[in-house]
């Protein structure tokens, strides 16, 4: 295991292009050590599906109807009565509700999942009752496909899968994070650029300089910040973005669901960077962009092994197919497909090559994380551009509105991830709601500080995708006004809370981690940074427990001491640490909590 783990792993400084034969490793990414024991107990069944599994277009039967969830069957809606109707109508609000938004109803098919199917009368019948019933709940049906099935009848019989979005409430728009990562010059922001702009790239990256934030970008084409973009769909399944939108107001007006892609650095220098955007900005997805004509190089294995072990689903788009041959891109996907099925990774490789395989890919998806979707497609000639756009439009979000309602009953928690001045506007930060609810003019206390301390404030005003919003959600990215609070005071990593919470800060915790690569020794005095949602700060390893030393693979409980300021952290946090060539995993399981909170001593004076 300790050969695999250091081919996979190694120096990371090979930033440049190598041939995509000399790239086929035995490594495989950041979760071997972690997921050994898993992989010896599922190896067989695991091997057997990965070798058998192919989409297929006509499967006999699908799974029974879940009572919960945003899927429902349907055999027939053929004349319903007022009070079947009504209850009818009453179902899909429910099915919406658990779908924040979405649902999916299969028509045709029987509870138990058989694939009875319909005549084509019946079949037009039905899907004119599901459409009333849309339009009574203020939704929009989109048929995404229509196939024939095989039933004992001499008539042919088919069913039909619909999407059903409702039309959006006041901005209550469905928004998905897609994390944006793979290696340096693979594609990735030119293929955003031409998702968001809606016109195709001239060859030479023209797609992707709207995309940029500095001058440095621009003139060397390597993206070096987080930068946000937006690509939404109307309620109809329709793209919405800048090609018929002028602004990312109107965009929002318009769109039923937004998909916010968070741009990510490709290159090894930026490392840090990209972590951060991983770890701290909690995207649902990550597409993992891979150059056709180079393959597997530079920092592709290094940024899904990072994906892997933060637990974030990701799906593989394969760019730039349009400046090779067939064979070689073909060679590309297999590499890829060896590296998703070795040991430790699990994936399951779905290729998609039409429309028909968008829609299932983008359900299997999200009903298992093991299976990995590949696209191939160009940013300059558009090919296959169209099924990564199904793709988007059709997949669900991971949490349902039970798991949402929860956490906005809890106190307020607001991650700290950007800061910035903005003129006659004052101090303004970007982050996450962890937990509660957010609204204009609200009292919060940001910190800790490094005397452990947190200053109070008032939200003045609060703005998602550069549009205005009253309200913000669990879960849900903005930015907030704070008006003239002094941004000296204020620091990537600080979260502002509730008064009524009482926070846990500390200087020492405990987690249990996993060494993955090391050259040497991991021991007492150790020094790595360490990346725990949205904190990023160095830490000292003051003890661990039970051991003098680690080496690659072993597992340890670890005491680190961060050595600048103390930090806001929860008990079951993901944690990842590196230093140079040295990287582990793992989670927060103890705090060793400074004194409880307390007002800073401006705050006692005016008081």
């Amino acid at each position: 295991m300790d050969a695999r783990v250091s081919e996979l792993f190694g120096s990371g400084n090979d930033s440049g292009s190598q041939d995509v034969a000399s790239n086929v490793l035995p490594g495989n990414s950041y979760g071997v050590a972690l997921k050994k024991s898993c992989v010896k107990m599922h190896k067989k069944s695991k091997s057997r599906f990965a070798r058998n599994f192919k989409p297929s277009n006509n499967p006999p039967y699908l799974p029974p109807e879940a009572e919960e969830g945003n899927i429902e069957y349907k055999l027939k809606l053929i004349n319903p009565t007022q009070y079947r109707f009504e209850h009818l109508a009453t179902q899909m609000k429910w099915r919406l509700q658990e779908g924040r938004g979405e649902a999916v109803y299969q028509i045709g098919v029987e509870d138990n999942g058989i694939l009875a199917g319909l005549s084509e009368e019946d079949l037009r019948t039905s899907l004119n009752t599901l459409h009333e019933l849309a339009e009574k709940v203020g939704a929009d049906i989109t048929v995404l496909r229509e196939r024939e099935v095989d039933f004992d009848s001499d008539v042919p019989r088919k069913i039909a899968e619909v999407l059903i979005r409702k039309v959006p409430d006041d901005q209550q728009f469905l928004d998905l994070r897609v994390a944006v990562i793979g290696n340096v010059d693979s594609g990735k922001s030119t293929l955003l650029g031409v998702l968001t702009q809606g016109e195709l790239d001239n060859g030479r990256g023209r797609a992707r300089l709207n995309l940029f934030r500095h001058l440095h970008e621009i003139q060397t084409g390597r993206t070096s910040s987080i930068s946000f973009e937006i690509l939404g769909f109307n309620s109809k399944g329709e793209v919405v973005n800048y090609s018929e939108s002028r602004t990312a107001e109107e965009i929002c007006e318009s769109a039923s669901k937004m998909i916010t892609f968070i741009d990510l650095a490709g290159h090894h220098k930026y490392l840090k960077t990209t972590i951060f955007g991983l770890t701290s900005y909690c995207p649902d997805f990550a597409m993992l962009v891979v150059s056709a004509n180079t393959g597997i190089a530079g920092t592709t294995r290094e940024h899904l092994g990072i994906a892997m072990a933060l637990k974030v689903p990701i799906f593989i788009v394969i760019s730039k197919v349009d400046l090779c041959m067939r064979a070689t891109v073909e060679r590309t996907v297999r590499q890829l497909e060896r590296v998703l099925k070795q040991p430790g990774c699990n994936k399951v490789p779905m290729v998609v090559s039409s429309t028909d395989d968008a829609v299932t890919a983008a359900q299997q998806f999200a009903q298992s994380p093991n299976i990995t979707p590949i696209f191939t497609l160009s940013s300059v000639t558009g090919e296959s551009l169209d099924l990564i756009k199904v793709f988007l439009n059709i997949i669900p979000p991971l949490s349902n509105s039970k798991e949402q309602e929860e956490l906005m009953q809890q106190l307020t928690e607001f991650q700290v991830d950007e800061i910035y001045t903005v003129p006659e506007v004052g101090t303004v930060v970007g982050g996450t709601l962890s937990s509660g609810i957010c609204r204009e003019g609200d009292d919060l206390v940001v910190g800790p500080t490094d005397l452990g301390q947190f200053h109070k404030l008032t939200i003045e005003s609060i703005q998602r995708n550069r549009s205005a919003c009253r309200v913000l959600k669990a879960g849900q990215a903005a930015t907030l006004a704070l008006g003239n609070f002094e941004r000296s005071l204020l620091r990537k990593g600080m979260v502002m809370v509730s008064p009524e919470m009482d926070p846990t800060i500390c200087w020492m915790f405990e987690a249990e981690i996993v060494l993955l690569f090391h050259a040497k020794t991991f021991h007492k005095g150790f020094q790595v940074t360490v990346h725990i949602g949205n904190v990023r700060q160095t830490a000292t390893v003051e003890a661990v427990c039970g051991k003098e030393e680690l080496r690659t693979g072993e597992k340890a409980v670890v005491v680190f001491k961060f050595l600048k300021h103390p930090e806001y952290l929860k008990v079951g946090a993901k944690l990842l640490f590196r230093e140079g060539v040295t990287k582990g995993i793992g989670h927060v399981t103890k705090l060793q909590p400074i004194a409880q909170y307390r007002p800073s001593q401006s705050e006692d004076d005016a008081a």
